[in-house]
């Protein structure tokens, strides 16, 4: 299926689902599921002189993060989502303010839609790259990002993007915090009593 989503021109979809099992010679009663999407499009400003004025990347980006956010949670095989994170990788005739301007509340609003909510900012990694990057997409507890036991990530790894002229956009999700945690802090638990 190839989305095409309005504002951006969509040239391809990537995903990484990492399901871990067991850890350290211990089985998980409940696998951690972990997932990243992204999709690449056209850079407009790549190549072009110094643009003080990137909403043209900014303003269609709910619809973006929403359709990113729908298909990561679907990876997840109906868990719901409770760590999640964002980034991007601007090509290299484009800049990371590019990757940045795609990613900023209205994102975030539209990611949240998608998954389910989320009351915590949402941690992010961007970068200026050629092809053939991995970028790791940090994770953080959804509704409270001082949740120790959800500080993570996964790598998503894209053979061939971004081209100079794109960026790839990314979002992750979780469905849970690092399995066998056991340095403190803030708990889950804690965290939502709070809210």
């Amino acid at each position: 299926m190839n989305t095409q989503i309005d504002g951006y021109e969509v040239r391809a979809w990537h995903s990484a689902v990492v399901e871990v099992t067991e850890l350290a010679g211990q089985s998980l009663d409940q696998p951690l599921v972990k997932a990243a999407v992204g999709v690449v499009i056209r850079n407009p400003f790549a190549g072009q002189p110094f643009a003080q004025d990137l909403s043209v990347l900014t303003k269609p980006s709910r619809e973006l993060a929403f359709e990113l956010g729908r298909r990561a949670k679907a990876l997840l095989g109906g868990s719901e989502v409770e760590g999640y994170g964002k980034g991007g990788v601007a090509g290299i005739n484009g800049e990371q303010e590019h990757v940045v301007a795609c990613v900023t509340t209205i994102f975030g609003d539209g990611f949240r839609d998608a998954i389910g909510g989320g009351k915590a900012w949402i941690s992010s990694m961007t970068k200026v790259s050629a092809a053939g990057v991995a970028i790791d997409i940090p994770l953080a507890f959804k509704d409270e990002v001082y949740v120790r036991d959800y500080y993570d990530g996964i790598t998503l790894h894209v053979d061939d993007s971004p081209k100079p002229d794109e960026l790839l956009i990314c979002v992750a999700v979780s469905n849970g915090g690092r399995p066998l945690a056991r340095v403190g802090g803030l708990t889950k638990a804690e965290a939502l009593a709070k809210l």
